[in-house]
């Protein structure tokens, strides 16, 4: 069955997309916080086994509207694939290697993206398409397998550490009241959900700072990239296909990969960060200041140049976050930047949905924020090759390092920050 969305109907197209991103919005959100509390492990299994369901049911939807709903409960289902994995392999790298194997994974969804294009080419119909991208999950579900894929070490020895604790806190209490109770009368079903104290965690101001930071850099640079990608479109008024548009953005998001490969365990992740927005930045004033004198090599050079930097801020943005929020919010903290991140996705519908009206007062706006989050990336501490912090008083440790004092940086893999070495 085939809906003619053209005319008055296009406007179904830019909601379906403004729904898809909505939906891993609220995929990051609720099960990254699902990830903290019940496990990566049980967390990445629900997130899998729902997307092969919602997968099938956006291939035999029967109108827009029930397409556009399956989308989005397919969109939140993926995120949570993507973010429970994301958070497990940092987990499960010794410190050193982070880098490497999160540049390994990220070029891998490259290679992925760039084969969803020849099947894009390939298919005759968006079904086929859909339903090729949705069948491999299910080879996934044997994760469920005992043995297969590891739970976080790093969650079960903090959920270990909180069973006991809740064990002596209410065998204590018990005492207190009851002077003549039995050992095993008092024995409690341990709880395995990590304790987490929301006074404690409300005045975690480092914690909060930085997420903030991060954050906000990460709606900058994700609600940025549109502008470099479509700008001749938007400008000139000659714009490139789709394809071409899509694989410039993820050749640009492979570059990005090799260029912070190469630079962030030498420079920092903090000095790299903010390299990358410095030079968004200055590529989209240049763009916007000097348009009229550019020839359209420069203008195509510049937004290449934007595009690529925009999308090593937005990758390096989320490593960042996964290396300084504590194992007991992890989940939270990066479901919260990528969340920001869609939000800043969201401007590339919505301007498709008003014809592109007002652009360059959006790209303006983006302009200056992103001068702004330059700024604040100043206040950011260094995470590279150190320990990853377990819980809130290990994530208050990491707060901008003081000039000229030097940090030891090979450490072991569940060592905790210490703020002498």
């Amino acid at each position: 069955m085939r809906w003619d969305l053209v005319c008055g109907q296009y406007w179904l197209v830019p909601v379906e997309e403004v729904s898809f991103i909505l939906g891993v919005l609220t995929g990051c959100l609720g099960l990254g916080f699902a990830a903290d509390r019940l496990g990566r492990l049980k967390t990445l299994l629900t997130s899998l086994t729902l997307s092969v369901v919602f997968g099938v049911l956006v291939c035999v939807s029967t109108s827009p509207p029930i397409f556009i709903v399956m989308r989005f409960c397919l969109a939140a289902a993926s995120a949570g694939v993507y973010l429970t994995l994301y958070i497990t392999r940092l987990e499960l790298c010794d410190p050193s290697l982070r880098l490497l194997v999160t540049m390994v994974a990220g070029l891998t969804t490259v290679s992925g993206e760039l084969l969803l294009l020849g099947v894009a080419l390939s298919c005759q119909s968006w079904r086929g398409l859909l339903g090729a991208g949705a069948a491999p999950l299910s080879l996934f579900l044997t994760y469920g397998i005992p043995g297969v894929f590891p739970e976080s070490p790093r969650w079960l020895l903090l959920s270990e550490r909180s069973a006991d604790l809740n064990f002596f806190s209410e065998r204590r209490d018990r005492e207190r009241d009851d002077e003549s109770f039995t050992e095993l009368d008092s024995e409690p079903s341990p709880s395995t959900y990590p304790h987490l104290s929301f006074p404690e965690l409300v005045h975690s101001r480092n914690i909060w700072k930085n997420m903030c930071v991060l954050g906000f850099t990460s709606f900058i640079s994700h609600g940025i990239s549109h502008c470099y990608s479509s700008f001749r479109g938007d400008v000139r008024g000659t714009a490139p296909s789709f394809y071409w548009t899509y694989l410039l953005s993820v050749c640009a998001g492979g570059g990005a990969w090799l260029l912070l490969w190469a630079t962030v365990n030498r420079c920092g992740r903090r000095g790299i960060l903010l390299l990358a927005m410095t030079m968004t930045g200055l590529a989209s004033l240049i763009l916007l200041g000097l348009m009229e004198y550019l020839s359209e090599a420069a203008i195509t050079v510049f937004s290449v140049m934007g595009l690529f930097s925009s999308q090593a801020a937005a990758s390096l943005c989320v490593l960042f976050t996964a290396e300084i929020m504590p194992t007991i919010i992890r989940g939270s903290g990066v479901g919260t930047v990528l969340a920001l991140g869609c939000v800043g996705r969201l401007t590339s519908p919505l301007m498709d949905l008003r014809n592109h009206y007002g652009y360059f007062l959006h790209h303006v706006v983006y302009s200056s924020l992103a001068l702004l989050a330059v700024l604040s990336i100043l206040l950011l501490p260094e995470s590279k090759r150190k320990p990853l912090p377990q819980t809130l008083a290990d994530g208050e440790q990491y707060r901008r390092p003081p000039l000229g004092r030097r940090r030891r940086d090979n450490v072991p893999l569940l060592a905790t920050p210490n703020p002498e070495t």
